[in-house]
């Protein structure tokens, strides 16, 4: 025979459904009524922050309430996302989610002061790019095959530039180098700015540069291409080849950004900031800045970034580890 529920405790579940439904609503139709604070990990001036200040400005118009955004700059963008994390779970502390803090740092250090696969929550994809292979025009190296061929003559004497330990600029390269068997050595500096001047300079070899950053030098013949790490070419660059077209399919690499909030944080509001973000993404004139730059056009749903977040963690730990990577 089965048990009846007394009155008091039917009431009791149903205030229960009550208020989880009214909190649904409230998150749906009250959310946002104060100023959104968007943390950005890096310093001013730079891609993460442009794209942000652009992608908040638009969340401004559209959800009709200020986002202000902060840079929190530090630590390979650690010290930002874990101020992300740490945050409370209410959809006022959102930020942008970069490359290496969410997919490299956790191998790359060895105490991390947040987990990214359990202490953030994915909102959307901004955008992903390439990153192109550019040695200084006075080089000799006409291809890759030049490249390879000398770096194999002369083991350890060939030098990449960086803009940092565990950026993309690294990984690239050391991507090349375990899939080519070659042997560089890394020259990190303060930035990639830095390093791309240098190159210019002809005090390194080559550098795995990002699109946007490099085009203009591109351009006024300042570096030469010699490949880039998108699967097919870039429209901006018809002809470069792609290093899945030279014979190396596993180097692809894209350095890529999107909109990240604390764990915790209502179903209800990330899936209206996703949606918020995905109508930002349509709009043309965000559209021609991010496909001007060489980047590809992100969205999509919460689900996608977080399969994104998982499958580059997994491949790039076993870089870092294969090439030894600490941070200095």
């Amino acid at each position: 025979m089965k048990p009846y529920l007394s009155l008091t405790q039917t009431l009791f579940i149903s205030l229960l459904g009550l208020t989880c439904f009214n909190q649904i609503i409230f998150a749906q139709t009250e959310y946002p009524n104060k100023p959104i604070n968007f943390i950005v990990p890096y310093a001013a001036g730079g891609g993460a922050d442009s794209r942000s200040r652009q992608i908040g400005q638009q969340l401004s118009q559209i959800l009709k309430v200020p986002v202000i955004v902060e840079n929190k700059a530090g630590a390979g963008g650690n010290i930002g996302t874990e101020f992300i994390a740490k945050a409370p779970p209410d959809g006022y502390t959102i930020g942008m989610g970069n490359f290496a803090p969410l997919a490299i740092n956790k191998t790359l250090f060895k105490t991390l002061r947040y987990d990214p696969q359990t202490d953030l929550i994915p909102i959307i994809l901004i955008e992903k790019g390439p990153l192109v292979l550019v040695v200084n025009p006075s080089s000799s190296y006409q291809s890759v095959s030049d490249l390879v061929k000398d770096a194999k003559l002369k083991p350890g004497q060939l030098t990449f530039a960086s803009g940092g330990i565990g950026g993309s600029h690294q990984l690239s390269a050391e991507l090349f180098k375990q899939s080519a068997g070659i042997d560089m050595i890394h020259v990190p500096y303060k930035s990639g700015a830095a390093g791309l001047t240098d190159l210019m300079g002809n005090n390194v070899n080559l550098m795995f540069d990002q699109m946007y950053s490099a085009m203009p030098s591109i351009k006024g013949g300042k570096l030469r291409p010699l490949a880039i790490t998108s699967k097919t070419r870039s429209p901006l660059l018809k002809d470069v080849p792609s290093f899945t077209e030279l014979g190396y399919p596993q180097i692809v690499v894209n350095n890529w950004q999107g909109l990240i909030a604390p764990k915790g944080t209502p179903k209800a509001i990330i899936d209206k900031l996703n949606l918020a973000t995905n109508q930002i993404l349509k709009d043309p004139k965000v559209r021609d800045f991010i496909l001007e730059q060489g980047n590809e056009i992100g969205g999509g749903t919460p689900e996608d970034f977080a399969d994104l977040i998982k499958s580059e963690s997994s491949k790039w730990s076993v870089v870092v580890k294969t090439a030894k990577i600490e941070p200095q």
